[in-house]
């Protein structure tokens, strides 16, 4: 077995088909079919996992296509390029004290919701308020930090509504903390949301084509196999969560259709994330493809 390193900047079953990857597949998981060993870790809080690619710690990350903007912005060549996609859609939800079927987006004006301060979170919210037509100027925001924070927040009593990645919304829905009322993705639409990036030089070795063998499988599985078959291959990995909630969760982001079998980042969904960042000002000018993807290795 050959150890491939790999590292996530964040941690959740959003990011199942890179998850998957290692818990998916029977007698042995798709990784381990392919010759390779699984050392995984998830980057410190407020750091990307592209830290990790530059400093030879990660060989493959999951990172978001809005990293390479901002090193582009700086004038910096990126470190790695991103040659696959993980999830096509954004993957946050509006959860909200109360069950609401007549919730409409025009609510958030004047409330008061928890959410992200900053980075593509905040970026791809903004966005949704303006498809929606609403707003964003008007909301009161709580920005209490990273994802955990956020939701011991809303936990504790604070804010109306809540901006969270699952499973933490399906959480709070089985604790009878909240009600889940809207997701921000079908506001948007398809986009490259988060992707897989390494360097040029290791797309070009035998680990990466035999990753992205497992890559390809995975994603087909993804779509292929029941929610609850995939929750309870994934469970070791969330301790902290209900298995019937992981389920759930996984189940609303096969509806949702953020895990598209193809694995390529296409330019149509390039094309929306660029189009997203030039709305909320976070971008210098519209950096062609090959700047920041890749293609994905053959093989």
């Amino acid at each position: 077995m050959q150890t491939i390193r790999i590292q996530f900047t964040l941690f959740s079953a959003f990011y199942s088909p890179l998850i998957s990857t290692m818990s998916g597949g029977f007698p042995e998981s798709f990784l381990r079919a392919e010759g390779l060993e699984p050392d995984w870790s998830v980057s410190p809080p407020g750091v990307s996992a592209l830290a990790a690619v530059k400093a030879g710690t990660a060989h493959v990350v999951q990172s978001a296509l809005s990293q390479g903007f901002t090193s582009l912005d700086q004038g910096k060549t990126p470190e790695a390029v991103h040659f696959a996609q993980v999830n096509e859609m954004d993957g946050f939800f509006l959860t909200g004290r109360h069950s609401d079927a007549a919730f409409a987006w025009k609510k958030l004006e004047g409330a008061e919701v928890v959410m992200f301060k900053a980075g593509q979170p905040n970026a791809m919210f903004r966005y949704a308020c303006h498809k929606a037509g609403i707003d964003y100027d008007k909301i009161k925001p709580i920005c209490p930090g990273g994802a955990d924070d956020i939701d011991r927040a809303f936990r504790a009593g604070q804010g109306q509504y809540v901006q969270q990645q699952g499973p933490y919304p399906q959480q709070l829905q089985a604790d009878g903390v909240g009600h889940v009322v809207a997701q921000v993705g079908k506001q948007i639409g398809p986009c490259g949301f988060s992707s897989l990036a390494a360097t040029r030089e290791w797309l070009d070795t035998d680990m990466a084509r035999a990753f992205m063998r497992a890559y390809r499988k995975t994603r087909r599985y993804l779509n292929d196999t029941p929610a609850a078959e995939i929750a309870r291959a994934e469970k070791p990995y969330f301790p902290d969560i209900g298995e019937k909630v992981l389920a759930d969760c996984i189940a609303t982001y096969q509806k949702l259709g953020c895990w598209t079998p193809h694995v390529e980042i296409t330019r149509p969904a390039y094309e929306k994330t660029l189009d997203i960042f030039e709305y909320v000002g976070q971008l210098k000018r519209r950096y062609p493809y090959e700047m920041v993807c890749a293609e994905p290795p053959s093989g």
